[in-house]
């Protein structure tokens, strides 16, 4: 069993992280789909209560630091569904994959750091259980003009 296995709803409390209603599919999609014991979670962008937060080009619009935060925003996001799936974040087994896309200027190289802002997280949360495979992609755009959109691979019980 991993180190902190079903302790992932007191860490959130701990980190003083309030998940609201999952994020709303913006076309014609779901949100997750459960392939036993694998949930795949689609693509979320930085938004806080419906508005996107975290909006433009990581290196010449936004900071890396913000590029960090909104990663970081966009695994809350990606709690809230997963709770939602799940009914609770205690039944995570482990965090199998996280790809991550960025919305980069052309000369910035500094993806590894942005994406931390999401496996840092998945780590506080879940303990041993949130390390996990991933993937840095830099693109020339996101959903409305998002700065990070991030996707989840989950094993649970």
């Amino acid at each position: 069993m991993p180190q902190n296995k079903g302790q992932a709803e007191a860490r959130l409390a701990e980190l003083n992280i309030q998940l609201e209603l999952p994020p709303k599919p913006s076309g014609n999609y779901v949100p997750f789909t459960m392939v036993s014991p694998l949930i795949y979670l689609s693509g979320v962008t930085p938004k806080e209560k419906g508005v996107l937060k975290y909006k433009g080009k990581i290196g010449s619009e936004l900071t890396k630091e913000e590029g960090y935060q909104a990663a970081r925003q966009c695994i809350i996001n990606q709690l809230s569904t997963l709770r939602s799936a799940l009914g609770n974040l205690d039944h995570v087994v482990s965090i199998v994959k996280l790809e991550g896309f960025i919305n980069a200027a052309p000369d910035f190289y500094e993806l590894p750091y942005v994406l931390n802002g999401a496996s840092d997280l998945l780590v506080e949360v879940f303990g041993e259980a949130g390390v996990h495979a991933r993937s840095a992609i830099g693109v020339a755009s996101l959903p409305g003009g998002a700065a990070v959109e991030i996707e989840l691979i989950v094993r649970y019980e």
